[in-house]
């Protein structure tokens, strides 16, 4: 089964790209001021290796049927069960 699952967004992109940096309201953001960049820590990505390796095709299917980033996904779920076994987890 290789059918793509895509997500269709119901934003009004052209009406939000029709805005003007003034009528955006960003009330609900708050401000950066100069205690969140001293708690900031700068993460570099990762470097990646490719590698080849065999998977269930139902398992494959799914991460697939998630969309975009599905390789992403797979890593994480990886990662999170090696820190579990190492007693490092975040």
């Amino acid at each position: 089964m290789n059918a793509k699952r895509t997500r269709k967004s119901s934003t009004n992109w052209e009406q939000v790209d029709a805005l003007k940096d003034d009528e955006i309201d960003t009330s609900e953001i708050p401000a950066l001021d100069a205690s969140f960049f001293e708690a900031a820590e700068l993460r570099m990505p990762r470097v990646k290796q490719s590698v080849t390796m065999r998977l269930d095709a139902d398992i494959l299917d799914w991460y697939k049927a998630q969309g975009k980033g599905y390789q992403t996904r797979i890593n994480a779920v990886l990662r999170l069960y090696m820190e579990a076994q190492n007693g490092n987890a975040a």
